[in-house]
């Protein structure tokens, strides 16, 4: 977390970055870019001829963008204008102007409207807050709209290689909860993801009941498509940079963590009693290949725990070159905003409610050490197995399959 709005030259895994440029500071339409910065060093440098020249705007009724630094900072902030402020308390109004469209036709200006450099303030929250009500769906029973998706995938690609201002990580955070189960599916951009969200009709499943879309999927429900890419353009979203960004922020990192683990008890309670999904029937193979009828959700299994590794990864590296200063205190900060454990039903659910309603989930007293992620998943999977009845080689299969993975995702950054 930072000042923001500057691009990342070094990945958080270390390797090169695939930010954007910031987009042009507003200003005259002649006034080029490297002028605008020389001028901007030049008030630092002369306070005396920093105020002359606020005054000079003042009297000829500029609109001024920078607001100069107090006596003994040298970093200028940027004041949001109040309409970009407006945003965040109209969800209706922030979604059409996150809305990059099908063609990305407007994400020049999505990006223009997120990407700010030292916002000032509570800027940063704020762009957060405008984040979390353009994506989110207006009620944890509401399916999010098309509009709401495509908003979705403009944020994470907008703020790809992006260095977040304080504040912002937050509203982030929850619009990458929001799109749990869409952004479990982001492996790489992929240019046969040809549109940055596809409407319900797109994304249910076939007629063995698979869809590359998820399981369990709400009826009437948009999708993101965190994969889409076009040919020739750098606009590319990249969830797995992104949430490396977040960690950073304990209140950021608490929303995460508890979305993957929320994630894990709906799923498992949906599955049936040998561990399968009850919606996928595939027919036999004419090659004589037979795909075990599990392998889905052990997928599916692997990626929670992918991301759930991950996140500690990044709290483990950050403790150590020194972005966490003090990790005991980061963690109980992200204990604090830990609504709790999410558990199973002991029986099994038919229901398949929107995704926003996952995160929201009722959460119990966590139990043992929150920060001991192997051993939250794994006594979710244990409990379940156990009120369900599952044959324990299926149970050992599960949990062997979230431990390898979980183990392998914090092994590969460390």
């Amino acid at each position: 977390m930072g000042d923001g709005g500057e691009a990342r030259g070094v990945g958080a895994d270390g390797n090169e970055g695939l930010g954007q440029d910031a987009p042009p500071e507003p200003s005259g339409p002649s006034a080029p870019a490297g002028g605008r910065r020389r001028l901007a060093a030049r008030l630092r440098e002369h306070p005396l001829l920093g105020s002359a020249v606020a005054l000079a705007l003042l009297a000829t009724a500029t609109t001024v963008p920078i607001v100069l630094a107090a006596s003994g900072d040298e970093t200028p902030c940027r004041e949001l204008p109040a309409a970009t402020r407006a945003l965040a308390e109209d969800p209706a109004a922030a979604t059409r102007a996150l809305d990059p469209g099908d063609d990305l036709a407007r994400f020049d200006a999505v990006r223009q409207l997120l990407v700010h450099e030292h916002p000032c303030g509570d800027g940063g929250e704020v762009l957060g807050r405008i984040v979390d009500a353009a994506t989110r769906a207006t009620g944890t029973e509401n399916p999010h709209t098309l509009a709401q998706a495509r908003g979705a995938f403009a944020v994470a690609a907008a703020l790809n290689g992006v260095e977040l201002p304080d504040g912002m990580a937050p509203g982030v955070a929850r619009m990458l909860a929001q799109y749990v189960v869409d952004q479990h599916r982001w492996t790489r951009s992929d240019d046969d993801a040809v549109r940055p969200a596809v409407p319900a009709g797109e994304a249910g499943p076939d007629d063995e009941g698979w869809t590359t879309y998820g399981r369990f999927l709400a009826p009437g429900e948009a999708h993101a498509d965190f994969e889409h890419t076009q040919p020739y353009s750098d606009i590319e979203a990249d969830p797995e940079e992104l949430v490396a960004e977040l960690a950073e922020d304990p209140e950021a990192f608490a929303i995460l963590y508890s979305a993957e683990r929320a994630w894990l008890a709906y799923y498992l309670e949906r599955l049936d009693g040998q561990g399968r999904d009850p919606d996928y029937h595939p027919k036999p193979s004419k090659d004589g290949y037979e795909t075990p009828d599990t392998y889905w959700v052990d997928s599916d299994l692997e990626h929670m725990a992918d991301r759930v590794g991950a996140l500690m990864k990044y709290r483990a590296r950050y403790a150590r070159d020194g972005t966490i200063a003090d990790v005991t205190a980061f963690d109980a900060a992200v204990g604090r905003y830990t609504p709790g454990v999410y558990l199973a039903h002991t029986t099994q659910v038919t229901t398949r409610p929107p995704m926003a309603g996952i995160a929201a989930r009722y959460a119990g007293r966590v139990r043992g050490d929150l920060m001991d992620a192997r051993h939250q998943l794994l006594s979710v999977v244990s409990s379940w197995a156990s009120a369900r009845k599952v044959p324990k080689e299926r149970a050992d299969v599960m949990r062997q399959a979230i431990d390898d993975r979980y183990v392998r995702a914090l092994w590969l950054t460390i």
